[in-house]
């Protein structure tokens, strides 16, 4: 797969018309390998937001009504145009976003996955008959779609959030209003025209791209907007949460992590490591449940980390395209300076380097680092890269205490051979999901997606998105 060199010109998607910003303004998407010009993008404003609310907000009533026949065949379609065009997904996915093209490809099958479960939502948007007190009365529930749902998603697996929120909302018989991360827009545009050529009609699904903090506000706070689904750091969670409660919107928010794998002595490590490894090493460590907290048996600590060590020096930071590249560059320069001083805080402060902290270009190699205390910044904040530290503990006490003092909950994994200690920590972790002898990264269409505390309000998910994006009706019948 080639990339392509042509620099794009990108325009918003309202009502089914590609449309400039009302400002005329544009902003440069780069390619985070070298910051290279991939695009210019139209600069929405709030006028443009409130423009697209209104086609959602229009479309509908008549969006609503649609059959489940019809809102599966489309989406059954959209996944039909995507494995056509998989290799223009594909490549956005990697020169967009930097994904290399391993990373790239996991994205692009669960994307197609997710499509096809949300298809299978249309038929499950149902209420059911209840028991009455009232004689001769027949009384039931009845499902329905909310109206218009906001969707703000993140840069780093904007494919999932795309096919599972946009899929998910309009498989029930909402519409859409999206505003894509500043750094990730033409993969949402690509798939917005994807999902018009499918078949769904104008206004259902708008897309509108800008700078976040700049119209966020915008989308977020409006009346008109029914619903809130957003994916980002905890600090703007919090602040969407206070606005949504001012206007009672229901909202679900996948928040920040700092993912705590637990390593008891008796871990098949010969197993454990590579899976250890893609706990925080996949796409560059920038996954909000990527393990960025190890706690390991003192028994098998130092072996663990001389394996992980010996592992990290060996993950691949090659081509985007060599199926053996694993380390993505990190997204920005606002960021890479983050993770810089992340790791440069705790060496200074006593930590040790274990494997890795040197950059090459945009990225930075697979850093360990052991010795971290509380008064280091990534002992407790969230890195979003490519950086994690190992603990040593005494007991499977002390692990489950340790991984349950932070104020994020969102993954947690277990490496056990004792099934006793590993349902007491799967009942007992404070997070969102728990993967025993697995790796914190994993994500399916059905599960109840999401996290507790600083990690989110809420789950995503087909069954989870089923409940959230609709509302129940009671209607009685006095016969």
């Amino acid at each position: 797969m080639d990339a392509k060199t042509d620099i794009k010109s990108l325009q918003l998607f309202v009502n089914g018309r590609w449309v400039d910003a009302s400002s005329g303004e544009t902003f440069d998407d780069l390619n985070p390998l070298d910051d290279s010009l991939y695009a210019r993008v139209a600069k929405g404003t709030g006028d443009d937001v409130r423009k697209a609310i209104a086609a959602a907000k229009a479309a509908f009533p008549a969006f609503k009504e649609t059959t489940p026949t019809e809102r599966e065949r489309w989406l059954l379609r959209v996944a039909e145009i995507m494995e056509e065009r998989k290799s223009e997904i594909v490549n956005c996915l990697i020169d967009e976003i930097g994904s290399p093209i391993g990373k790239a490809m996991f994205e692009f099958n669960k994307g197609l996955a997710m499509t096809r479960a949300a298809a299978g939502l249309c038929r499950n948007v149902r209420g059911e008959t209840i028991p009455s007190d009232r004689p001769g009365t027949f009384s039931m529930s009845i499902r329905e779609p909310l109206g218009v749902v906001a969707i703000v998603t993140p840069f780093n697996v904007p494919l999932i959030k795309n096919t599972r929120l946009v899929a998910n909302a309009l498989a029930v018989g909402n519409t859409v209003v999206h505003l894509p991360s500043e750094m990730a827009p033409h993969l949402t545009l690509l798939m917005a025209e994807i999902f018009s050529d499918a078949g769904f009609p104008d206004g259902a699904y708008n897309v509108v791209t800008g700078m976040g903090a700049e119209i966020g506000d915008d989308l977020t706070s409006s009346k008109d907007v029914d619903f809130v689904s957003f994916t980002g750091s905890s600090v703007i969670g919090q602040h969407i949460n206070e606005i949504c409660a001012k206007n009672k919107t229901p909202n679900t928010l996948e928040l920040g992590g700092k993912s705590a794998t637990v390593v008891l002595a008796d871990a098949d490590l010969d197993a454990a490591m590579p899976l250890a490894a893609r706990s925080i090493f996949m796409f560059g460590g920038q996954l909000c449940i990527g393990s960025s907290r190890f706690y390991v048996e003192r028994p098998i600590y130092d072996e663990f980390v001389k394996r992980f060590s010996m592992m990290a020096s060996k993950v691949g930071m090659g081509d985007m395209r060599d199926p053996d590249t694993v380390i993505a560059p990190i997204i920005s320069e606002r960021q890479r300076k983050r993770v810089k001083d992340h790791i440069e805080n705790a060496v200074a402060n006593g930590a040790t380097v274990a494997a890795g902290g040197k950059w090459e270009g945009n990225r930075c190699q697979p850093t360990i680092l052991t010795d971290v205390t509380e008064e280091m910044t990534l002992c407790r904040t969230e890195t979003f890269g490519p950086v994690t530290a190992i603990y040593p503990i005494d007991s499977y006490e002390e692990g489950l205490e340790k991984a349950n003092d932070s104020e994020f909950g969102l993954s947690s994994a277990i490496f056990t051979k004792n099934i006793d200690k590993a349902m007491h920590f799967a009942r007992n972790i404070g997070a969102g999901m728990c993967h025993i002898n697995g790796p914190t990264v994993h994500d399916e269409a059905h599960v109840p997606f999401g996290g507790n505390g600083e990690s989110g309000v809420g789950r995503e998910g087909t069954d989870a998105d089923l409940e959230a994006m609709t509302e129940l009706k009671w209607v009685t019948i006095q016969l």
